[in-house]
């Protein structure tokens, strides 16, 4: 399989990708462009957060416990905290993360089990779209959508390297089809996998039209012009 560094550099590059799509592309804010590139080089790395190798799980971890809370600031500030409730709150989340997640990790998860899928690859997309809050809810699926093509290239980078080449032969590894998959052998991690999927569909459906209701609460009222010239607001 494909070691960390191969990982990094590949997902790094299809974060440039992504960036340079959505700013020449797509014209969206140059910084926000940069961020989900960052965000899809992060997300090379997920997959192997139930690697039994203690590097890359405390390299992963050290590195998503950092950035979440910097990503939830703005939804921290929209619930009405202060600057200093906005810096406890992202203190708990990193604590959460660096110690918390990774002790859940070692305790229930295999290598190469469901974190290694595409429901996993969808999971993380969700998990993204609902941490990163914002006025623009296409910045959003924009970033949401960098985390998927981070996550989904550690698996095709997996799979390629599952492919054994030489003397002009090709010869499949025993973990082939290990990643690109929708189950897995394990019933209960398959199940699990997909409930929290559906959980995180329902919260993400749920927070856009909470968001969407929130962004038309605010909006002026609109003035209505009646026959005699005068005007008047509802």
């Amino acid at each position: 399989m494909a070691n960390f560094r191969t990982h990094v550099t590949v997902s790094s590059l299809c974060g440039v990708g992504f960036a340079a799509l959505g700013a020449v592309t797509l014209d969206l804010p140059l910084e926000s462009c940069i961020l989900a590139g960052g965000l899809c080089g992060l997300a090379g790395m997920l997959p192997d957060l139930d690697s039994n190798n203690s590097v890359p799980l405390r390299e992963i971890l050290a590195f998503s416990a950092a950035i979440m809370p910097l990503l939830m600031a703005e939804r921290f500030e929209s619930l009405g905290l202060s600057h200093a409730g906005i810096t406890l709150a992202g203190a708990c989340v990193y604590l959460l993360v660096r110690f918390g997640v990774g002790s859940l990790l070692k305790k229930c998860t295999v290598h190469r089990g469901m974190f290694h899928s595409l429901p996993a690859a969808l999971i993380a997309g969700l998990a993204a779209f609902l941490i990163c809050d914002g006025i623009d809810p296409h910045l959003r699926v924009f970033k949401a959508g960098a985390v998927f093509v981070g996550f989904v290239s550690h698996l095709i980078l997996d799979e390629f390297y599952s492919v054994e080449r030489g003397e002009g032969k090709l010869r499949l590894k025993k973990s082939f089809g290990t990643a690109l998959k929708l189950t897995a052998g394990n019933h209960g991690g398959t199940s699990a996998a997909y409930g929290m999927l559906l959980l995180l569909i329902v919260l993400a459906v749920g927070d856009t039209l909470v968001f969407h209701s929130a962004m038309i609460s605010e909006l002026p009222p609109m003035p209505v012009v009646i026959d005699d010239g005068a005007t008047i607001r509802r």
